[in-house]
């Protein structure tokens, strides 16, 4: 596999993985940036009134009636229907907003709790849940109101920017009739009383309508930014989800990264436990047999005794290089040495396939827990591919990248040109290492097609030791 190959696989693996906006034509700010969103606002302000009275109309219809019919059994469900017409009519205008060109807003999580699992908790969930009402609020009250409002605002302000800078070229074919108010000589009056100006009053009535034009023309964008602000402040208040739900699926997804990392942390325990049993605590059994067997040979055969004095000294090399490959998955001592770069060399150089490193890590240092666990992530990828992938040749990556607002990440990519087909099983080690990446609030992501290659990355949020100061910048749930 050429490096150009596999620079293009890693980097659309990784687009799918945490995708990154690719560089765009800078943004037009100031007065031409609200000229540019004119006609998404416009599209937006044209249609609110006659959504809105549509909306008005059929919820006020299908929630009175079944208020009206509660007594009798088929108005609980009119007003249900009522509540999901009120939910429609709301998520439509968040969805115009967006078109509008204002940010996302959150929506509400309808189906926490469970609320909508099943035919009856779906019916009865609008009456205690509070969104519902206030999205019945907002589409049979608040929305009417302040339509008409913006509504009429946009139109007004329109019709006065287009004809006031075109009506010079279209009024001259209008006939004026018996017209004798001139709102041009009117004001010349007012601002000087007294005069005896000699000019002509539809000449200057043009001119007063071109410059009334021009000024509610320059003003146009403007007008239009406060009007829809003004429904997206009313959407974010009325429509949008509460602090209080972005708390609870805060805390459960720390739960689930908790919950992730100890059973990781269980499954590696019983994997070390199972390892000593049939490795290094085999050994120190045969070990003592053979002791004791040289202990009767000793005086009657010295050269059988001396034999196997060789066998126990063997067996005790062997043994002690088990106990210090599996003291690896503790906490390696090159890690603290030499740092991750060392420890994934060393990794690579005891693979039984041949591997191509690279590493290309941020001058910021990483946390101490999240060297560990990157090290433990590429040992188990690496162990997977030469064990179960039946392939010749493995290539280890490993980067860092500072995505913003998104934070640091640490990429762990390991590719095989084996036979393909590695899923997370239950019960398998790919599962147990997605489990320890929840832990550590990442994500793995698998690319194995039957018949290869094989791509699998890992990916985990940090916060680097130089922002941190100490330890505490690895994420919550790190094991």
């Amino acid at each position: 596999m050429s490096t150009e190959t596999m620079t293009t696989m890693t980097t659309t693996t990784t687009g799918t993985a945490t995708p990154t906006a690719p560089d765009a034509a800078p943004r037009r700010r100031g007065y031409g940036a609200l000229w540019a969103s004119v006609p998404r606002e416009f599209g937006f302000l044209i249609l609110t009134m006659p959504i809105a009275i549509i909306g008005l109309s059929v919820l006020a219809t299908v929630f009175f009636t079944g208020l009206g019919l509660v007594t009798v059994f088929v108005g609980i469900f009119l007003m249900v229907a009522a509540f999901f017409i009120a939910r429609g009519f709301g998520t439509l205008e968040l969805i115009r907003l967006s078109w509008a060109g204002r940010p996302e807003i959150r929506r509400p999580q309808w189906g926490r709790d469970g609320r909508e699992e099943g035919f009856w908790r779906t019916a009865f969930a609008p009456f205690i849940d509070g969104h519902y009402w206030l999205y019945v609020l907002h589409t049979m009250v608040i929305n009417p109101i302040v339509s008409i409002v913006t509504w009429s605002l946009t139109i007004a302000w329109t019709s006065i920017a287009l004809a006031g800078t075109t009506g010079w070229f279209w009024q001259p074919f209008i006939p004026d009739g018996d017209r004798n108010f001139w709102l041009n000589e009117w004001l010349v009056d007012r601002l000087f009383p007294g005069n005896d100006f000699a000019y002509d009053v539809v000449v200057g009535e043009r001119i007063l309508e071109v410059i009334l034009g021009l000024v509610f023309l320059a003003t146009l964008p403007f007008v239009f930014r406060g009007l829809t602000l003004l429904h997206d402040v009313i959407a974010r208040g009325v429509l949008g989800a509460w602090r209080s739900e972005a708390l609870e699926v805060e805390v459960a997804q720390l739960a689930a990264s908790r919950g992730a990392a100890v059973q990781a942390e269980d499954a590696s325990l019983r994997r070390l436990e199972r390892d000593i049993h049939d490795g290094p605590q085999q050994r120190l059994v045969r070990l003592q047999m053979d002791l004791a067997t040289i202990e009767r040979r000793l005086e009657q055969d010295p050269e059988s005794a001396k034999a196997l004095v060789g066998e126990a000294r063997d067996q005790a090399r062997e043994a002690l290089d088990e106990l210090r490959a599996l003291s690896r998955g503790f906490a390696p001592p090159i890690l603290q040495d030499r740092g991750l770069a060392a420890g994934l060399e060393s990794l690579a150089s005891r693979s039984p396939v041949p591997v191509i490193v690279e590493v290309q890590l941020a001058d910021a240092a990483l946390p101490a827990p999240i060297e560990r666990n990157a090290y433990f992530i590429a040992a188990e990828l690496l162990t997977n591919a030469a064990k179960h992938a039946e392939a010749s040749a493995i290539r280890l990556r490993a980067t860092t990248r500072d995505e913003g607002a998104a934070g640091h990440w640490i990429d762990i990519w390991v590719t095989d040109n084996g036979r393909g087909g590695a899923a997370a099983s239950p019960g398998h080690g790919l599962a147990g290492l997605d489990e320890r990446v929840r832990g550590l609030r990442g994500m793995l992501v698998i690319d194995s097609p039957v018949g290869g290659p094989t791509t699998i990355g890992a990916h985990v949020p940090y916060v680097p030791l130089a922002a941190s100061g100490t330890e505490a910048g690895a994420v919550p749930g790190a094991v």
